[in-house]
């Protein structure tokens, strides 16, 4: 950003916005619902053909709202972790128009965190 103290006021270039396009748009919910495999995760389709995925132990969930969530401001993924008694778990939630990409990220994230109980992740509260 330039500043010329001769003229009062704001003043810069476009070079120094370093303007940047920007990923927008849904993309495509089966890049998301893709990372899910049949012997991991059971996958629901429910009547408002909105899909529901839960990790066999059901702790894991993530719901795709293609016309936004009921009850909601236009929530497209609901994404939630049940914790334990002693850990408290998580939600996040994406605008319906949050591209795909940028929740594939966050699945993934959680997805390669986690780890059968028989090999516990890092700090986790069940006994190897």
């Amino acid at each position: 950003m330039t500043v010329d103290a001769a003229r009062p006021g704001f003043s810069t270039t476009v070079a120094d916005l370093r303007l940047r396009t920007w990923l927008l748009g849904r993309g495509q919910p089966m890049d998301v619902i893709n990372l899910f495999t049949d012997a991991d995760f059971k996958v629901v389709i429910d009547d408002r053909a909105d899909v529901h995925i839960n990790s066999r132990d059901g702790r894991f969930y993530l719901g795709w709202f293609a016309d936004g969530r009921p009850g909601t401001d236009a929530e497209g993924w609901k994404l939630a972790v049940t914790g334990t008694a002693d850990v408290p778990g998580y939600c996040v939630s994406f605008h319906r128009e949050t591209p795909a990409a940028v929740v594939v990220a966050a699945v993934s994230s959680v997805l390669t965190t986690s780890a059968p109980a028989s090999r516990p992740h890092p700090g986790s509260p069940f006994p190897t």
